[in-house]
């Protein structure tokens, strides 16, 4: 059965979340070190949120244009990166708008590199944003595509963050070979996190990440890099595909 949201324009669930997840450094930074490798040259950033992911690439000094279509999001963005020389601009930009083609047409071509965290199982059309995401690309360009993983583990904390589905690899892959992407690497992530999802979304009915958890989750990163190795990447509370143009 398909989900139907209602959009709303400020996002609390979403905002407290992000908000909770910005303190917990260490999982920023590895789940930026999952993805880094794929990102060069001119890169887009599909719904920046807070900048949690963001700021990672300034620091390293590689050129990135943020996005979100929420308002309140981009005022963050540009007051946390402003005067950062890395920064391209933060855009206004609706992935799936109906005149995508005409009010974006600008921008086809554009980037090397687009990734999007945790964003396209917000939208509805999600084979329409991979789609677009492709027009904006340049030949040869990479997407970066993070996703919560195995609809088994849908819970409060899906419903309460407004997704409308959760992927395996290959419900995943098969949007990008659709869109006439070539498949350059597909895997898991964060194994452990399945534990804590599970626990806290299922059990105790959480409709927000508990900072406590978050907190505790930050410290036991080195566990959960160890535990993925293990596993060999076969099994997470995510998935990430990478495909180029």
């Amino acid at each position: 059965m398909t989900q139907q949201f209602e959009f709303k324009e400020l996002d609390n669930e979403g905002l407290e979340n992000l908000d909770v997840i910005s303190g917990a450094v260490n999982f920023n930074r590895w789940m930026y070190d999952q993805i880094k490798d794929h990102c060069h040259g001119k890169i887009l950033e599909i719904g920046s949120g807070i900048g949690n992911i963001s700021g990672f690439f300034i620091d390293d000094n590689k050129t990135i244009y943020v996005s979100d279509l929420r308002e309140n999001y981009r005022d963050a963005l540009s007051k946390k990166f402003e005067g950062k020389k890395c920064l391209g601009g933060v855009m206004d930009l609706d992935i799936v708008r109906p005149d995508f083609d005409v009010a974006c047409q600008h921008l086809f071509d554009s980037f090397d590199t687009i990734f999007a965290l945790n964003v396209v199982e917000h939208i509805e059309n999600d084979h329409l944003a991979i789609h677009n995401c492709r027009k904006l690309l340049k030949k040869g360009g990479k997407l970066v595509i993070l996703v919560p993983a195995f609809q088994s583990l849908y819970n409060g904390f899906d419903k309460e963050l407004y997704h409308y589905r959760r992927y395996t690899k290959h419900t995943l892959n098969k949007l990008f070979k659709e869109n006439q992407f070539h498949l350059v690497e597909s895997r898991y992530f964060n194994a452990l996190g399945i534990l804590g999802w599970f626990v806290s979304g299922k059990l105790q009915h959480n409709k927000t990440i508990p900072k406590g958890q978050m907190k505790l989750y930050n410290l036991i990163i080195p566990i959960s890099k160890v535990l993925d190795a293990v596993m060999l990447k076969k099994v997470g509370l995510s998935v990430i595909t990478i495909g180029q143009k």
